[in-house]
C-alpha cells in the first residue's frame, strides 16, 4: 500500500485515479503529476517501484497544497470572510447558501430538515 501525503492510496487502481484520493488533487492535476514525474498513466499503483512513489511524493510536496494544509487554508479563508462581516461571511455564519441560490424553496441540504411552523397546517 503506497502512502502519499498521509493518505493510503488504493493499490489496484490506475495511478491517476488513485492520486485523486488525496484531498486537493483532481483528475487533471493527477494526470499532470504523472506526466511531470514520467510515470505511465496506464500502470497500476501496485506496479510502482519505491523510487516512483518517492518521486511522486516529492513532486506533490514541492508543487501542491494538499490534505491538512489545504483544509486549514480553506477554513481560514471562510473564517476571514465571517470576521469581515461581508455578505458571503454572513451567509456562512447563518448556514445558508453562499453563491446566490434560492432559499424560499429548496436549499434543504444547507438549511437542514424543515422545521414545522405551529398553526400552519389546515
Amino acid at each position: 500500500m503506497a502512502r502519499i501525503a498521509g493518505v493510503n492510496i488504493p493499490t489496484g487502481k490506475r495511478i491517476p485515479i488513485a492520486l485523486t484520493y488525496i484531498h486537493g488533487i483532481g483528475p487533471s492535476a493527477a494526470e499532470s503529476i504523472c506526466e511531470a514525474v514520467g510515470v505511465d498513466t496506464a500502470r497500476r499503483v501496485n506496479e510502482l517501484s519505491d523510487a516512483d512513489v518517492l518521486a511522486i511524493r516529492e513532486h506533490i510536496d514541492a508543487n501542491y497544497t494538499v490534505e491538512g494544509d489545504l483544509r486549514r487554508e480553506v477554513q481560514m479563508n471562510v473564517k476571514r470572510l465571517m470576521d469581515l462581516g461581508c455578505y458571503r461571511g454572513l451567509r456562512h455564519r447563518r448556514n445558508l447558501p453562499v453563491r446566490g441560490q434560492r432559499t424560499h424553496t429548496n436549499a434543504r441540504t444547507r438549511k437542514g430538515p424543515a422545521k414545522p411552523i405551529a398553526g400552519k397546517k389546515k
